[in-house]
């Protein structure tokens, strides 16, 4: 990068919001971080509730030093859903069942449901309970204060299970800023390289691969089953805190509905069991009487008013993950319509906006850069999505006798899909069409991701990040918050040492689109001075020639030390 920003450290922020995450082992908290994108003097980019109740997924085993106890409340907006607070007893939104629109033209991943019946007494000696494996994780997190270093690596375990085709499932949390991850099937001495294919921190799958030979000898893999009911039997398998070797749990189905994903700060389909899950169980299957995997083992509610809460992946979001990676050959992510809802429950208000029927959800805002922009306004009533009516509450029929929030349709979709969405408009009715896609936040708020929020969480800078997470919408595609970290003292920049943790504005009058906007301008400056312009109109110049000429003592200065 030129000059000026040679003397100091520009930081992209993509990613906010803290959630409690477990991997197994001595630590029991560790808070996922998503990447930033970060430059330093030449533009280098390096990717990289309420007090007492929490979900959590995985333990970590960090070390050293002591883990740092990162949690923070729920969001009280659903995104593409229904405003509102979240209390103690609800504090999951109601959740999606992502299965998915079938396409034709590509491979498409199917449930073999084939029924494997076995004797519940002789469930230790069951052959499915081999494709569960332990999987160490060896993390290395970037230093978002010092973006062109990494801080201490450690060691973390979880579970994960084969699926076929050389593949493996666990969760994204537990392979999250991976550096090296193996695997140790149950009753072997030997741990195998695995190499990850894909992460979808949203939906908090990874995908794994083996390529030894002999860790697959012998080797089944689990099949399928469908969506439980109530008070089904569930039996939760994998290798948590207290001993090395496996572990099996029962309980049964309490709830199935909407829940929040801790992980990835979203809301898709949950199954809520009452069967332990520690950490260490993370990414471990979930079974049926049948011997049928029906979902992933993923966070716990915790909470002093309750016990016993755990949720299951199910499969239906674990197909939607799969049929994902193989039509894209990557991820790409649960889709978003991009607009925000309100309920229409109160009479008077449904007048107001002549709505003659007890249906449909307001739209309150929508998002610039959402294809819905084109098609929706504000105050428009959406009352169908794919021709299935909406409830003046943001619900939709659910299998025979149920109700689940309207963000299931949508997470049945795929990026790229269009949805026909029925609407009330000033009083007419008329049918529009958007395509859907992930939705992509200023401030994203994934777990995996929280870089200055969490390190500077006490400063103005955490308490700004956090209030653009949650209610700034990006005015365009491809914008970002570029931060000045620190300054790296010099005399070209004197007086400006002290400056940490603010936001550029401009560059020589120009509005910074992004880092990379911000490295251009910089680079192709001809003026004599470089003039950056702060939050709160605060002004550094510096001269640009100076700055050039200083910039390579600077860097050389800086790599000496680390």
């Amino acid at each position: 990068m030129a000059m000026a920003v040679a003397n100091c450290c520009f930081s992209v922020v993509t990613s906010t919001v803290k959630f409690r995450c477990c991997l197994s082992s001595q630590r029991y908290l560790a808070t996922s971080q998503h990447s930033i994108a970060s430059v330093t003097c030449k533009a280098v980019v390096n990717r990289r509730g309420s007090p007492g109740e929490h979900k959590e997924g995985v333990s970590h085993k960090k070390s050293p030093g002591k883990p740092k106890d990162r949690r923070s409340s729920l969001h009280d907006e659903d995104e593409d859903g229904i405003s509102g607070k979240r209390n103690a007893q609800k504090s999951q939104p109601m959740a999606f069942k992502s299965s998915g629109a079938q396409r034709k033209d590509k491979k498409e991943f199917k449930f073999d449901m084939k029924e494997q019946q076995f004797e519940q007494q002789n469930l230790k000696d069951a052959a499915f309970l081999d494709a569960v494996v332990k999987v160490y994780c060896t993390h290395t997190e970037p230093d978002y204060s010092l973006p062109w270093q990494k801080q201490r690596q450690y060691t973390s375990t979880g579970s994960a299970f084969m699926i076929g085709n050389g593949k493996l499932l666990t969760n994204a949390h537990c392979v999250e800023y991976y550096t090296q991850v193996k695997v140790k099937k149950r009753g072997d001495d030997t741990k195998y390289i695995a190499k990850v294919l894909a992460r979808g921190v949203d939906c908090d799958i990874a995908l794994l691969s083996v390529e030894s030979e002999e860790f697959w000898e012998g080797a089944e893999p689990l099949e399928f089953g469908h969506l439980p009911r109530l008070q089904d039997s569930v039996t939760v398998v994998g290798y948590p805190l207290g001993g090395d070797t496996i572990s099996v749990t029962k309980g049964v189905v309490s709830r199935i509905e909407v829940t929040s994903y801790a992980h990835g700060s979203s809301d898709l389909l949950g199954i809520q069991i009452d069967a332990a899950i520690n950490p260490g169980n993370s990414g471990g299957p979930a079974f049926n009487d049948q011997g049928e995997c029906i979902g992933v083992a993923f966070q716990v509610y915790r909470s002093e008013e309750v016990e016993n809460i755990g949720y299951v992946i199910p499969t239906t979001v674990v197909s939607h993950f799969l049929n994902d990676y193989e039509r894209n050959e990557k991820y790409t992510g649960f889709p978003s319509l991009g607009v925000m809802l309100q309920k229409l429950e109160n009479p008077a208000l449904r007048a107001c906006l002549k709505v003659q029927s007890n249906e449909g959800v307001l739209v309150r805002r929508v998002e610039p850069t959402s294809d819905a922009n084109r098609v929706l306004k504000e105050g428009d009533v959406i009352v169908s999505f794919d021709d299935v009516h909406v409830g003046c509450e943001g619900t939709v029929p659910f299998r025979s006798n149920e109700r689940i929030a309207f963000r299931y349709l949508i997470s049945q979709k795929f990026a790229g899909d269009v949805a026909e969405l029925g609407i009330i408009r000033a009083g007419s009715f008329m049918k529009v069409q958007a395509v859907l896609n992930p939705r992509v936040h200023l401030v994203p708020y994934h777990v995996d991701g929280e870089p200055l929020i969490e390190e500077e969480c006490e400063g103005s800078i955490g308490l700004k990040l956090l209030a653009k997470s949650r209610y700034s919408l990006a005015r365009f595609k491809g914008e970002q918050i570029v931060i000045l970290s620190q300054v790296l003292a010099n005399e070209v920049n004197f007086g400006y040492e002290d400056m940490s943790n603010q936001q550029v504005l401009k560059l020589n009058g120009t509005q910074i689109k992004n880092i990379h906007h911000l490295a251009h301008l910089v680079d192709s400056c001809k003026n004599r001075y470089l003039v950056f312009e702060f939050e709160d109109n605060y002004l550094v110049v510096l001269e640009r020639e100076a700055a050039s000429a200083c910039s390579s003592h600077i860097l050389k200065r800086l790599w000496n030390s680390i």
